[in-house]
């Protein structure tokens, strides 16, 4: 007792439990309310978002996962099943409904992202692009007029947009980034210079840009000096750089550089204050490696499904394969791997104000979590189909392929890794 307490002594101890009666006493502790907690579903805390994962997965059944395999391997983007999407009311799952979006929180974000993913990563990469990247935060730091003007048409999928912060020497360095914004004398415009890489949506067809974006610039000397504009396409200086070919995974999402040569921009394009975009930045990147952690989640359960369900019908030796030591490890292990990072990864959502900042630890820590766990399980599922697991008929080597960008894109692992001792060792000494 004394080594593992030494203040808690014999006298002390029935105080402080005497000490903690009382406590609870005078709180008055609402039972009721306690047992709602205790039997809420973590994955699905209310009705409606119960019904959402239930509209999502049937739409992701019938309508995303037949077309995968096709349009992965011609490297296209699906823009008639994107507008379908749109009809669902899912582009703006987390916008105001006065904006045209479903008004719903960061864990109808998750939902929307697992069970797309479970169906198409490259489709749902194309879709967070569009929905997190520039319609959930337009929403979040943009004044009415902008929202207005921007965020109906994004939420039908009338128009597809995304968001420029990457460039060719300024990834995990964000904020040494070149791409300038130069104020014109009367303050009425300003003009952009330079040129952003690896924006997901940059071009839909290979031959021009998507329809709007939003993009980070320099707009100062310090490194923090940083804001963040709307721009349209056919804004003239405002071009396809090239679109990337031959990507290793995520084939059907359109991934290019594009380029602002003298590009002006009005000054009522400028979202938030001048100079202000890096807290804008942070606070969309905590709902991006969320929603991101969703996708791996995604692709996790689908991989479990197919070796589960391979495992049982495979025959070898005169049994099920999953009678063996070897598969059956392959299979637990992922079930119960994703099952954490599930668990993770819901209950930061459910505590996530889409409106706040400063919740990187935990943002960081699904997404360092879960890229590697989906990868993992991914690659299990493969070894466990064998020869199938390498052809695209099952599925599965394309999951794997594409659940690689996830440890990569919104933030590498490394970068996490820095993230989260930075912020354990300025605000966690201790963990409650």
């Amino acid at each position: 007792m004394a080594a593992i307490a030494p203040f808690l002594t014999r006298r002390a101890a029935p105080s402080v439990l005497r000490t903690a009666s009382r406590t609870m006493s005078a709180a008055a502790v609402d039972l009721d309310a306690a047992a709602d907690i205790a039997s809420m579903d973590l994955f699905n805390p209310t009705e409606e978002h119960a019904m959402l994962r239930e509209t999502v997965r049937s739409f992701s059944d019938s309508e995303i996962r037949p077309q995968a395999l096709e349009y992965n391997r011609k490297e296209m983007f699906n823009r008639e099943l994107f507008n379908k999407v749109g009809d669902l009311g899912l582009l703006g799952v987390t916008v105001d409904e006065e904006y045209g979006g479903s008004g719903m929180d960061a864990v109808a974000a998750c939902i929307v992202h697992e069970e797309m993913s479970a169906a198409d990563p490259a489709f749902t990469l194309s879709y967070l692009a569009h929905s997190m990247l520039f319609v959930n935060n337009l929403s979040q730091n943009g004044n009415h007029e902008q929202k207005l003007k921007y965020l109906p048409d994004a939420c039908t999928g009338a128009k597809v947009c995304g968001m420029g912060m990457s460039e060719p020497g300024a990834g995990t360095d964000v904020l040494g980034m070149k791409t300038t914004a130069t104020k014109s004398s009367d303050g009425s415009t300003y003009t952009l210079n330079g040129n952003k890489m690896w924006i997901t949506n940059g071009t839909l067809d290979g031959e021009t840009t998507g329809d709007a974006y939003l993009i980070y610039a320099r707009t100062g000397e310090k490194r923090s000096e940083v804001s963040m504009f709307l721009v349209d396409k056919n804004m003239p200086g405002f071009t396809l750089g090239q679109k990337i070919e031959d990507k290793l995974g995520m084939r059907a999402s359109m991934t290019a550089e594009i380029v602002f040569d003298n590009v002006v921009v009005p000054a009522e394009n400028l979202v938030g204050e001048e100079h202000g975009a890096a807290l804008c930045m942070m606070r969309n990147l905590e709902i991006e490696r969320i929603a991101l952690a969703a996708m791996s989640l995604g692709i996790a359960r689908r991989s479990v499904e197919v070796m589960n369900n391979y495992a049982a019908e495979r025959q070898a030796f005169g049994e099920s394969i999953n009678s063996f030591g070897q598969m059956q490890r392959h299979i637990a292990d992922s079930y119960a791997e994703y099952m954490a990072g599930r668990a993770y990864t819901y209950n930061v959502a459910r505590h996530l104000d889409l409106a706040s900042y400063g919740n990187g630890l935990d943002a960081d820590g699904v997404k360092l979590f879960c890229a590697k766990m989906g990868k993992d399980v991914a690659d299990r599922a493969i070894q466990v189909l064998g020869g199938n697991g390498y052809v695209g008929e099952y599925h599965v080597e394309q999951l794997w392929r594409d659940a690689k960008l996830l440890e990569i894109g919104g933030g590498t692992n490394e970068a996490h890794h820095k993230n989260m001792v930075r912020d354990l060792k300025r605000h966690h000494t201790t963990l409650k």
